[in-house]
């Protein structure tokens, strides 16, 4: 998997001191992960009840994706899980956060890597 372009953008992601863990996902499936170790330890004691509550919020990605959904977030104990949703599908770039980070500057870095990532699934398509 270390020559996927799509692993390596979110290695890149996952180099970030807030970023705990990262993928493309959507519902019930998690499409492409860092090509490395993966997930943060922070993240495997709550694994189990983000991975339950990501699949509640694709429902809803699902749904209003087609409408211009392009971002969603929620909050879990001491983490936050923000998605950035791919344009016209049920799929979104995952970070998992502490709850405490400077949300500022991910966002600029979630955006940068959506936006590669789109580029890399789509290239004939222009992204601003």
């Amino acid at each position: 998997m270390k020559d996927d372009p799509i692993a390596r953008v979110l290695d890149d992601l996952l180099k970030l001191d807030d970023i705990l863990a990262c993928m493309v996902a959507r519902r019930n499936m998690i499409s492409v992960m860092p090509s490395g170790e993966g997930f943060k330890p922070e993240v495997n004691n709550i694994w189990d009840s983000i991975h339950r509550a990501m699949d509640s919020v694709f429902g809803v990605i699902g749904e209003y994706s087609q409408i211009g959904l392009g971002e969603m977030e929620f909050r879990l104990q001491d983490h936050e899980v923000l998605f950035y949703v791919f344009p016209d599908t049920e799929s979104a770039l995952v970070a998992i956060v502490p709850a405490l980070a400077n949300k500022g500057l991910l966002e600029v870095e979630m955006e940068n890597a959506r936006r590669e990532i789109l580029k890399i699934m789509n290239p004939e398509v222009k992204t601003e």
